[in-house]
């Protein structure tokens, strides 16, 4: 089945020229240009991915962002958008967009940054299926219907990237991880998300797991590689 793309996007010599190209890679793709009529696209349409302009006519891209994120937490949105400036890309991320790309931009990094969205929601659709509610390792238990993790320390409030993280892990239990692969399939095709950023979550999740995170047992450092998930 071909995957669904919308484009919002009030610009039409912009929105024709990502239309085509979409098409040419296979995507079935529609254009809305407005903020009103994109909401009722996406409400009748249901795409598996938006990319979407801040500045439209009418609802401003911010504002759909804000309608869709109401209704669905999980529907990737990428924006196109000649503001930039870091607040406006913190902004963007505060509510809930998927990744942000400035304008003028490289076709050829657009559609790479398409793709990826893409293949990271299928993945995260496929495996949650292979993933209980509850995963238990050693004394630790994570509910990912609840986001919360129970664990020496007491019982922990886990983030969203937190949860996708750990998901990951898991299905690819006892298999090295680079950070390169991590930082594609949870965040996606980003030049922001830097391989520390990764660094960071293991320190956090061997706080949490781990009995001495000095000497981690289920989160380990794989030499030049990563990092591997195990447990007996």
């Amino acid at each position: 089945m071909k995957k669904r793309v919308l484009i919002i996007e009030d610009d039409r010599h912009i929105a024709e020229g990502l239309q085509l190209n979409l098409v040419i890679q296979g995507y079935e793709v529609q254009v809305a240009g407005d903020g009103r009529s994109g909401l009722e696209r996406w409400k009748e349409w249901r795409p598996h991915l938006i990319v979407l302009d801040i500045m439209l006519p009418g609802i401003d891209g911010l504002d759909v962002l804000q309608n869709i994120r109401l209704e669905d937490e999980r529907l990737p949105v990428l924006i196109l958008s000649a503001k930039a400036m870091i607040e406006d890309k913190i902004k963007g991320l505060a509510l809930g967009v998927d990744d942000y790309l400035t304008k003028p931009f490289n076709l050829e990094e657009f559609l790479l940054r398409v793709k990826r969205l893409l293949t990271r929601i299928a993945w995260e659709e496929d495996h949650d299926e292979g993933i209980g509610p509850i995963y238990t390792f050693g004394r630790n238990s994570i509910n990912f219907v609840t986001h919360t993790a129970q664990c020496a320390s007491g019982t922990i409030t886990l983030t969203e990237i937190e949860v996708k993280l750990l998901k990951l892990f898991i299905v690819n239990r006892g298999k090295p991880l680079s950070r390169r692969q991590l930082i594609e399939m949870v965040w996606g095709y980003d030049g922001d998300i830097k391989t520390r950023t990764v660094d960071n979550f293991i320190v956090r999740f061997r706080k949490y797991f781990e009995e001495d995170a000095g000497h981690p047992v289920f989160f380990k450092t794989c030499r030049s590689v990563g990092y591997v998930f195990d447990h007996e």
